[in-house]
């Protein structure tokens, strides 16, 4: 032992065993004074106890005698499940960085939230009729912002208690919601719930697109979270209400009332606010005026789940299963429409650029347009077909140009293309009263003979609609049977410049050729125009510039803009105009409009054909209206022998009986001219208190000095 010592051998000492005592393997203890140096002043070990000394033997079946085996099997145990809890806490520690880098790297994606802010909602135009009638909304919403507060209370607890019924206890986030929603689907082997909060919703409409993708997921959880931190439950519910989307085109609860049920959602039932809630999970596919059998189950649903929580009572819920919503149909063609797009054609002239929700206060009358939309479409179904006629446009001015029904088209679902306004189509004769007009202001009169003869002027030979020639007229008589012949000749005398400068001055406002085929109105006009330009004539003599809109407001009350009052003057003088309301008057009584004749009113008119049966016009009025009739065809093909006095005057005559029903007759502006018969159209006289004095002819030509020269239209609204 010391050899090996010597030789370097060392081995570690063994304090289990006695000083001196060997091994039961053989091996030899050391002695003290055998022990290295080191060891050498190191304290005895102690001694071993008496277990050791004598250690228990071991069983057949290798186990420790007594309790060995069981502890050493549950500290087998123990090892296991602390190694199981020990990797599970790391495991899960990475997990949580890692999706804490996931969720920092999409945020980072995400503008800085201290910078983020709700963007505004597209601006709402809502369009209000002369009585305070929605018309129609205009925007990318399709409906006014609305408050909680403006609502029944049951139709915000309607959403909650379909799409997220824990709204108020969640942060958020609902992972109680999500857990249900993925045991259901996995129950289901299919996607039949969604996990999203009402919450998530509204910042995936906010701020995200509509992709499917776990990144949107992500980022719609962070911003959850920013919008419960920054609004109020009831904030972010009415911001919900007014973002989401419900079909056709409406953005919003208020969109969607006025959509599918035809009123403010101040206004809906506990039913019809059932049927909106249950429209967000699928709006193509649960539209009730699409879908309604697959609606009114969805609604069913909503009404059992609002009961179910308590937002509404067992009865209420009863009474709205028993009572389901309906979709009212659509009446008419919606022709309001027509007259919307106007709205927003000029609104810019007024107010600018359009920043946030505005009321506009219109001047159509809604009983004038419905009359006028079915008068002209009744007509159109019934004899359209035979005649080739496709297509009408009608507009009603009051005498201070007021727009009081603006009709189009036939039907606005098929064609948005405004014929009343955009399009540009030949007057035909309706044209002719400003070149009577000009004659009258060159010094003519009713009375003045022409001669109703052939006529060529540089190769033009224009016919009369009969072919027959009558010889010597008066200008009424000419006027009243819509003579070719006669007006040719007057153009020629007055110059076609001078017509034009007439017609611009009453508010044509199209490029008018100055040549003599103008007299048989072959230059282009709108139906807007040209009901305008014979609102003078109704109005005394004023100047007319059409207008649709009398108020603007905002969605706090503020005016923005306020129509007032404009004056631009005669353009008429009394004299002539009482000429000219002889002749028109005759025209009616006696001439191309007596069939559509309005019985105890003074009334004005004048038919246009153009050639080969292209457009159709009647243009006439009271003191109360001013009407314009156009039918043809988009495609500028020939109508089979309609006239102005055919078609387009029966409509003119259906619409204007039924808007002067129970009126009080109004006289017509200015009298008429006492050299001519003054009756009006029932044969009544007219008293001549309000006849002004003739106006006496110099010599056999029937010239008088001519009247003051007017400023046309342009110069009396722009100036010069």
């Amino acid at each position: 032992m010391n050899d090996r010592i010597a030789r370097g051998e060392r081995r570690e000492p063994s304090f289990g065993y006695e000083r001196g005592e060997s091994h039961v393997d053989g091996d030899m203890r050391l002695s003290p004074d055998d022990r290295p140096t080191r060891f050498r002043n190191a304290p005895a070990p102690p001694e071993p106890s008496r277990q050791l000394r004598n250690p228990p033997k071991r069983d057949k079946r290798g186990g420790g005698g007594g309790g060995g085996g069981k502890r050493r099997g549950r500290r087998s145990r123990r090892t296991f499940l602390g190694g199981l809890f020990y990797w599970t806490m790391v495991l899960g520690l990475w997990c949580a960085i890692g999706v804490g880098g996931l969720v920092a790297y999409h945020a980072s994606q995400l503008p800085p939230i201290d910078q983020l802010t709700v963007p505004k909602r597209p601006p709402n135009i809502a369009i209000l009729a002369a009585d305070g009638s929605l018309l129609a909304n205009r925007g990318e919403t399709g409906g006014r912002t609305i408050t909680i507060g403006e609502v029944p209370p049951y139709l915000p607890r309607a959403f909650v208690a379909i799409e997220d019924r824990r709204f108020y206890e969640h942060f958020g986030i609902d992972p109680i919601g999500i857990t249900r929603a993925l045991v259901t689907n996995l129950r289901g082997r299919g996607v039949a719930q969604g996990g999203s909060t009402l919450t998530q919703q509204l910042a995936k409409n906010l701020f995200l697109t509509q992709e499917r993708t776990a990144a949107r997921k992500i980022q719609e959880a962070i911003l959850a979270l920013w919008l419960e931190r920054t609004y109020t439950k009831d904030q972010i519910l009415e911001l919900y209400l007014n973002r989401v989307y419900f079909g056709s085109g409406a953005y919003g609860v208020e969109a969607a009332a006025q959509r599918y049920f035809n009123k403010s959602a101040r206004s809906v039932t506990i039913a019809e606010a059932a049927m909106l809630a249950g429209l967000v999970q699928a709006p193509s596919r649960l539209a009730p005026n699409r879908n309604p059998d697959a609606a009114e189950k969805r609604a069913q649903l909503v009404i059992a789940a609002m009961a179910d929580q308590g937002f509404i009572t067992q009865a209420a819920a009863k009474s709205a299963l028993t009572a389901p919503a309906e979709v009212p149909e659509r009446v008419g063609a919606g022709s309001v429409n027509y007259a919307a797009d106007y709205v927003m054609d000029v609104l810019d002239d007024f107010i600018g650029a359009v920043e946030g929700d505005v009321t506009v206060l219109t001047t159509i009358d809604t009983k004038l347009q419905g009359s006028a939309e079915t008068t002209l479409v009744e007509a159109l179904s019934t004899q359209g077909a035979k005649l080739n006629a496709s297509q009408g446009a009608v507009v009603s001015l009051a005498p201070d140009g007021a727009i009081r029904a603006l009709i189009g088209g036939r039907d606005y679902t098929k064609s948005q293309f405004n014929r009343a306004t955009a399009a540009h189509r030949q007057p035909g004769s309706s044209f002719k009263p400003f070149v009577y007009l000009t004659a009258i202001e060159k010094g003519m009169t009713p009375d003045t003979i022409r001669d109703d003869s052939p006529v060529s002027i540089k190769g033009w030979e224009p016919e009369n609609y009969s072919r027959n020639f009558r010889g010597p007229v008066t200008l009424q008589t000419a006027f009243a049977h819509s003579l070719n012949t006669v007006v040719a000749r007057l153009i020629q005398e007055v110059t076609p410049r001078e017509v034009v400068r007439t017609a611009q001055r009453l508010g044509i406002t199209s490029s008018l050729q100055a040549n003599p085929s103008l007299s048989l109105g072959t230059s282009e006009v709108t139906p807007l125009e040209m009901t305008a330009a014979y609102a003078s004539f109704a109005n005394g003599g004023q100047s007319v510039l059409p207008y649709v809109i009398r108020e603007v407001r905002s969605t706090n009350g503020k005016v923005v803009y306020a129509r007032k009052a404009n004056n631009f003057g005669p353009v008429i003088q009394p004299q002539t105009l009482a000429m000219m309301n002889t002749m028109f008057h005759a025209v009616m009584t006696g001439g191309t409009g007596s069939k559509v004749n309005l019985p105890g009113w003074e009334v004005g008119g004048k038919s246009g054909t153009t050639q080969d049966y292209r457009d159709a016009w009647f243009v006439g009025f009271t003191a109360r209206l001013v009407t314009a009739v156009w039918v043809g065809n988009d495609d500028n093909t020939t109508m089979k022998r309609v006239t102005g006095a055919g078609l387009p005057a029966e409509i003119w005559g259906k619409y204007m009986k039924a808007a002067h029903a129970g009126a009080q007759p109004i006289p017509l502006p200015g009298g008429f001219w006492q050299g001519a018969p003054k009756t009006i159209g029932d044969g009544a006289p007219v008293a001549d208190a309000r006849v002004p004095a003739p106006v006496q002819p110099q010599g056999d030509s029937g010239w008088v000095r001519p009247a003051p020269q007017e400023r046309n239209f342009f110069e009396r609204l722009f100036g010069g």
